[in-house]
């Protein structure tokens, strides 16, 4: 073994991996906290990809209203689960995408999806939400938004 038990605690922390799925990665990383992270990732990705066809029968919609009270949104994210819909996880990241949707006012989902997070460049919408999908294990997905800006 060529990690600490704090590489392995670090690891869980900065990524939300499961303990074995984190030993794994340190594992075939030989140690490397870069490369381990991106394992995680990847495979968290490949995880969230096998729930692709789950039905959601649950969810929650998230809202956001600038502080300046002038644009306000509300995001509709659903998930498999209600378990999952009450998760403080994915009600963050359905507040933070209503977020993106008042700043960025994009025209549709899709472009939503492909848009870089406000808050951290290097991640699309479209990773954050499978990458929490991948952690979790469940299917979830934003499926509609609405903007309000006054004036418009």
């Amino acid at each position: 073994m060529s990690f600490s038990m704090d590489d392995l605690k670090q690891l869980r922390e900065e990524t939300g991996a499961r303990v074995m799925d984190a030993k794994k990665a340190l594992e075939e990383a030989k140690g490397d906290m870069a490369k381990a992270k991106k394992i995680v990732e990847e495979k968290g990705l490949a995880r969230a990809e096998k729930t692709a066809d789950r039905e959601t029968k649950a969810g929650y919609v998230a809202s956001y209203v600038h502080n300046n009270g002038q644009v306000a949104s509300m995001v509709e994210m659903v998930c498999e689960t209600d378990f999952v819909a009450q998760n403080d996880e994915f009600r963050t990241l359905a507040r933070d995408i209503a977020m993106q949707v008042a700043s960025m006012n994009p025209a549709d989902v899709d472009e939503l999806l492909g848009q870089e997070f406000i808050r951290d460049g290097s991640q699309t919408i479209e990773k954050l939400v499978k990458s929490l999908s991948g952690k979790i294990g469940e299917r979830m997905e934003v499926t509609r938004f609405t903007r309000y800006a006054i004036g418009e």
